[in-house]
């Protein structure tokens, strides 16, 4: 049997982003493929019938995603980008005949709804300030006016914001529904088609909060009126959130929070909301997936929804009126896309187990039974058998922490392993019942990997997400230290070889370990957080994340941030660090990994900095194929010339 190497990456098929048509009969998702000579990913169109009949393409693009039929079942809009680059819209009969694009704007589509009738669309595209002359030849000043003046997915943004338009299906003809500052996602049509509904940051201290609000506007534009204040969405992460409409069109269903301590789409709830307020149908437990695949308020006043819970995730429902959440399917894998039919009786959902790299499965809502629609992957995993995941609890200071320990496909307890702690994201990130990567890398190669969920991941409820509010590097990492405790007490590690591994919040966590523990022999420290001084003001999110998780502004709180900067703590590392970073990375900018690498190397520590050009924070998910390779390729080179696999 073959190890799960870095180069795996090119060999796995992703199907994804389901769209059912509305009577079952049919499904369109997108299949995507890396081309080797390329370097590039090729992504198409597929339909299937359903139950179990013929998948055939339906359409013959290079880069086309987002499928979304219409009303009616007849066509498929979906996204495919221009000679430019612009993603547009485009739709194609059901019948197979000629696609048509139907749009041709500068800032590109997103978020794209049909109306009920099917005669438009709703979307949201960059909108760029206009310019009070032609430019000059030559470079040109940027002239910054906000603090939020950049992200990381966009680089910058200046004055430009994403705003929703309606396109008509049929002719083409387009016009901008919203304006001024802010951006604008999500949107969703009422029932009688007059009005739309969708989440903006449009609001008072959007330059300094995550916080934005669900609007709702007419179709033919005008003036928006905010439904819900005590309600907030998210925004930078990036705009995140989600709204469904009531049969009657009184209501709205959204997932938000009102926790004004807590603003992260990882934990959040289920409203119900008219112009005047808003009731929560949810606790912390079962937290809506976002950004939501779809949300479903159906004639027999239920809300359907797709929800996380202890790094599993389920379909879920409510009833509008109160009551408790039940769970319709799921478990045991996560999953972030969810279709339904007209009669809310079948879904289609793309899940991804511990085992393998995820599959489409049709979901019967009445008894939860589940049948797997796509096997791309079937071959591969085949000829390369990946780890096998066991969880365990820990009690800890008044709360259950947990863990996922990946250990190699032929384990044999007897042995003693060499392991790697990795930490996840965040810190409100978690580790899933999904494939990860970079566990079945180092498992396949004869590596224990230990993924905890410290105090602060979500889909653990409210307050163990807040615990880790103001103490990074405090109970958070005391937590992993006594999971890894727990784990090499079993017999079956070599505790005198240790590793550590951890990418954004856990790149804090595996710079700030190494700078209190000696007990790892190597570190590798993926786009880390070292300095929270100099993170305030350089990072998109500095002031409006670093704020509320640090404990105040940089003035107010300067000796705290200096305190809990694993920078602080340089001297005391002797472990050897690999640092790993995008260049591009507008989230925690590269700026961080220089300090870090800079202050180790001169006071003589071994570390070495890989820096990967073209690439923001999230090009582990979504940047180029061969930098992601990479990555993997140099985190297992580290780890093996100084812990080595195996005995």
């Amino acid at each position: 049997m073959k190890e799960i190497e870095p180069e795996h990456i090119y060999e796995l098929i992703k199907d994804g982003d389901p769209s059912i048509s509305p009577d079952g009969a049919w499904l369109a998702y997108s299949r995507a493929v890396i081309d080797r000579k390329s370097m590039k990913e090729r992504s198409r169109l597929i339909l299937a019938s359903i139950p179990g009949g013929e998948h055939r393409a339906l359409t013959q693009g290079d880069s086309d995603t987002a499928p979304r039929f219409s009303p009616d079942g007849s066509q498929v809009a979906f996204v495919r980008p221009d000679e430019r680059g612009r993603k547009q819209l485009w739709v194609i009969p059901l019948d197979f005949g000629e696609a048509r694009r139907i749009t041709d704007v500068d800032g590109g589509v997103a978020d794209h709804a049909w109306s009920p009738d099917g005669a438009r669309i709703a979307f949201v595209s960059d909108v760029k300030p206009e310019e009070d002359a032609a430019p000059e030849p030559g470079p040109e000043v940027k002239v910054v006016r906000r603090i939020r003046y950049r992200t990381d997915a966009g680089g910058w943004q200046g004055d430009r914001f994403r705003h929703v338009f309606v396109v008509d299906a049929e002719s083409g003809d387009a016009r901008q529904v919203t304006s001024g500052e802010g951006d604008h996602a999500a949107p969703a049509w009422s029932p009688d088609g007059a009005r739309i509904a969708y989440v903006s940051d449009a609001i008072e201290g959007r330059d300094t909060s995550w916080t934005a609000g669900a609007f709702v506007v007419s179709a033919d534009g005008g003036e928006p009126e905010r439904w819900a204040p005590g309600v907030s969405c998210f925004s930078q992460n990036p705009l995140s959130g989600a709204v469904a409409w009531s049969p009657d069109g009184g209501r709205l269903a959204i997932i938000g929070t009102d926790d004004p301590v807590l603003g992260d789409p990882r934990q959040s709830y289920l409203f119900v909301a008219d112009r005047d307020g808003a009731r929560k149908l949810t606790g912390g437990d079962y937290s809506p997936v976002l950004p939501a695949p779809e949300l479903r308020w159906t004639h027999d006043d239920r809300i359907l929804f797709l929800a996380d819970h202890r790094g599993e995730s389920y379909v879920c429902e409510v009833d509008a009126g109160g009551g408790p959440l039940r769970t319709l399917a799921g478990g045991g894998a996560q999953s972030i896309s969810l279709t339904l039919d007209a009669a809310a009786r079948t879904a289609a959902m793309r899940s991804t187990p511990p085992d393998s790299a995820g599959d489409l499965h049709l979901v019967d809502l009445r008894d939860g039974t589940q049948r797997r629609l796509t096997c791309s992957n079937d071959d591969y995993f085949a000829g390369h058998l990946p780890g096998t995941m066991r969880k365990f609890t820990i009690g800890r200071g008044g709360m259950e922490i947990e863990s996922r320990l990946v250990v190699p496909p032929d384990f044999d307890e007897s042995r003693r392993y060499p392991l790697v702690v990795d930490v996840h994201g965040g810190p409100h990130g978690r580790f899933q019942d999904s494939f990860d990567s970079t566990h079945h890398v180092l498992a396949t190669a004869g590596y224990l990997v230990l993924a905890v969920n410290p105090r602060g991941s979500t889909t653990y409820g409210p307050n163990f997400a807040r615990a880790v509010i103001e103490d990074w590097g405090g109970e958070d990492y005391l937590d992993i230290m006594a999971a890894l405790d727990e784990v090499c007490d079993r017999g079956f590690v070599d505790d005198a070889r240790l590793g550590i591994h951890g990418y954004s919040y856990g790149g804090f966590m595996s710079a700030w370990a190494v700078g209190h523990t000696a007990r790892f022999r190597a570190a590798v420290v993926g786009a880390p957080v070292v300095n929270l001084v100099s993170m305030y003001g350089t990072s998109d999110i500095g002031v409006s994340f670093g704020e509320p998780q640090w404990g105040g502004t940089l003035a107010g709180a300067f000796d705290t941030f200096v305190e809990r900067s694993p920078l602080t703590y340089a001297a005391n590392v002797d472990t050897p660090v690999l640092l790993l970073h995008g260049e591009d990375d507008q989230r925690c900018p590269i700026g961080q990994s220089d300090e870090m690498f800079v202050s180790l190397k001169r006071l003589g520590k071994e570390v070495e900095l890989v820096r990967f050009p073209g690439c923001t924070h999230s090009f582990l998910r979504s940047g180029h194929p061969r930098m992601r390779v990479e990555y993997l390729r140099r985190m297992k080179a580290w780890f093996d010339a100084r812990i080595g696999p195996g005995e």
